[in-house]
């Protein structure tokens, strides 16, 4: 008989995750001229009105799924663009329009985990004051001073930035995102600034809010060889596990920011007051990739692997579970509070194996707990379905399934597990009955006002 996990820990937080371009719509900034240059998957596919999540009635009804299935915390992000659409001059509607929204998420029983920047940017910041000027600094701390009024007193968990390699490595070294440069050492430049920002942010919401809970949230992946047999495959598995993984990581804790890229780019500063500039370690995480040496620059591909036969994802990862408690326990070394700010799996179809993914990974993540890990809470990728960036609207993240036609919400078998897990904190197994039913909020009904 197979032993049950034990229960999640007293005060674990179950929630859901959003960011403002994926689900709020009608957004002018550099992933719209982007879209519009013709340089997503797709080259007519444009994100509009997104799912309308910026709408009062939309983001009054989100909050009620939300709380719905169980969440105590819901992730969104600031849309820079939105509250600076041009360099000072702020949108004070906007910046009030998220004050009300984060003061009735907080009301809602809703925790707000707040990400200054999701990606995207104003459309003048690339032209003006890009991520490799040394101006971007003082750029993003004005900026990040505005936010720091927005949050003032709502003992929100804050995150400066996401997934900066994904942003850094996609911007400046692939060009596959805005701003579609190619160069190693603009690269560089731009991730020493990016920490730097974070510093900056750091000091204006200390300043403006007092105590805060503050970190960033960083894209983790499993690595493995593609050949096991293969010395430069394992060598580059061990490289880029520390690039990738814990780079960024090490400069919040240690104040060292390193990166060795032989052949395309190196890194090593020390940047003043990064050490010990988080307080925990949010990591995102969806799966395992296999890297391969080869002789064309960059000297790396990247392959996605089905070894276990489990079946890839409709976006084409690994289902691998194992990865995850992998990276929590490898987090272990931060002596800092974990949060887990994105987990998922992308379901096109019937919606069948997003309870299986959930179930598979909650299992690794208790393990970890066990196993020393200081995991405080969980946020699913995505409340509902959105904009996927470059992929579109093809992939399906959401516990609630988009009808992108009518922007119905329409609830799914994941939603219903989310829930009874929730609101137990067992681990319950996708098939087993339970009779949780929809948590209902007193605070809700204020909302609809």
């Amino acid at each position: 008989m197979q032993q049950q996990p034990p229960p999640f820990p007293g005060g674990f937080v179950f929630g859901v995750a959003t960011s403002a371009y994926q689900v709020e719509g009608h957004i002018e900034n550099d992933w719209a001229e982007w879209e519009r240059a013709g340089k997503l998957k797709e080259p007519h596919v444009r994100c509009g009105r997104s799912v309308d999540h910026w709408s009062w009635n939309r983001f009054v009804e989100d909050l009620d799924l939300a709380r719905g299935i169980g969440s105590t915390a819901f992730r969104l992000s600031l849309e820079w663009a939105r509250i600076e659409p041009q360099p000072g001059r702020f949108d004070e509607a906007a910046i009030d329009q998220y004050r009300v929204r984060l003061v009735r998420m907080k009301e809602a029983g809703l925790r707000p985990v707040v990400t200054l920047h999701h990606f995207t940017h104003p459309t003048w910041f690339h032209r003006q004051t890009p991520w490799h000027s040394p101006e971007s600094v003082e750029v993003f701390r004005r900026y990040s001073k505005v936010c720091a009024k927005i949050l003032r007193g709502l003992d929100a968990l804050v995150l400066t930035f996401n997934e900066p390699m994904v942003l850094l490595m996609g911007g400046y070294l692939n060009g596959l995102i805005p701003p579609g440069v190619r160069s190693g050492k603009q690269c560089m430049l731009a991730l020493a600034n990016v920490v730097r920002s974070h510093v900056a942010a750091r000091e204006e919401l200390l300043s403006e809010c007092g105590p805060t809970t503050l970190g960033i949230s960083q894209n983790m992946v499993a690595l493995a060889p593609d050949r096991s047999w293969h010395p430069l495959d394992r060598a580059l598995v061990h490289l880029g596990s520390y690039n990738y993984n814990h780079a960024v990581l090490d400069a919040l804790t240690s104040g060292r920011l390193r990166i060795v890229m032989p052949g395309v780019a190196s890194l090593d500063v020390t940047v003043p007051g990064a050490r010990d500039s988080i307080d925990y370690v949010g990591m995102n995480y969806y799966t395992r990739a296999h890297l391969r040496f080869t002789l064309a620059h960059p000297y790396v591909e990247l392959r996605y692997r089905d070894r276990l036969r489990r079946g890839l994802t409709d976006i084409g990862w690994e289902v691998y579970p194992e990865g995850f408690s992998q990276i929590l326990l490898e987090l272990k070394r931060y002596g800092l509070p974990i949060w887990v700010t994105e987990n998922g799996v992308d379901d096109r179809g019937a919606g069948t194996r997003r309870a299986d993914y959930l179930h598979s990974h909650w299992r690794q993540l208790l393990d970890a707990i066990k196993r020393g890990a200081d995991v405080k809470g969980y946020l699913y990728w995505s409340l509902m379905d959105n904009f996927e960036w470059l992929e579109g609207w093809g992939p399906r993240f959401g516990l609630y399934r988009v009808d992108f036609e009518t922007l119905e919400r329409q609830e799914t078998a994941a939603c219903r597990y989310f829930r009874s897990v929730a609101t137990s904190g067992k681990l319950l197994t996708p098939e087993e009955p339970t009779s949780a039913e929809p948590v209902e909020g007193a605070a809700l009904a204020a909302l609809a006002t």
